[in-house]
């Protein structure tokens, strides 16, 4: 079941906003909490990829894997992290819309494994909602004013 959703059309090709999105080193174009992101695993981005996310929340840096559980190139992939029985799915898929315009649409999906975060998961969507919603305007500012 989806948290949030949002989608967004970007003024550059699919290719490249898919290279954007895909790049540890625009993480922080495209979440201003995020104060650093690197790839930890080797090879190319793809399924399996691990990227260590540090988030600055509250004043309070939190550091936390992601793990990149589906892609396909140009169309679509999905990252997920989990922090005590609460697991975050991110899934974009990309649409070219002509030869230089891309449709981009984000779903967050929240699981509460433990009753701990269970109780807590509306308070997290909330927070996540406010500090990655609009991020897919970020996507598009970044790359439509270069």
């Amino acid at each position: 079941m989806s948290a949030f959703t949002d989608e967004v059309v970007i003024e550059r090709p699919c290719e490249e906003v898919f290279s954007f999105t895909t790049d540890p080193d625009h993480f922080k174009d495209m979440m201003p909490n995020v104060v650093e992101a690197q790839k930890v695993t080797e090879g190319e981005f793809g399924i399996g990829t691990k990227i260590s996310e540090t988030r600055e929340i509250r004043g309070r840096k939190v550091t936390s894997t992601i793990e990149v559980i589906d892609f396909v190139p140009n169309e679509r992939y999905s990252v997920r992290s989990a922090l005590e029985g609460l697991e975050t799915i991110y899934h974009y898929a990309f649409h070219s819309q002509g030869d230089s315009e891309t449709k981009v649409t984000f779903e967050c999906e929240l699981k509460a494994s433990t009753l701990k975060m269970k109780m807590i998961k509306p308070m997290f969507k909330k927070t996540l909602q406010k500090e990655d919603g609009d991020h897919l305007q970020l996507i598009k500012r970044a790359l439509e004013d270069k």
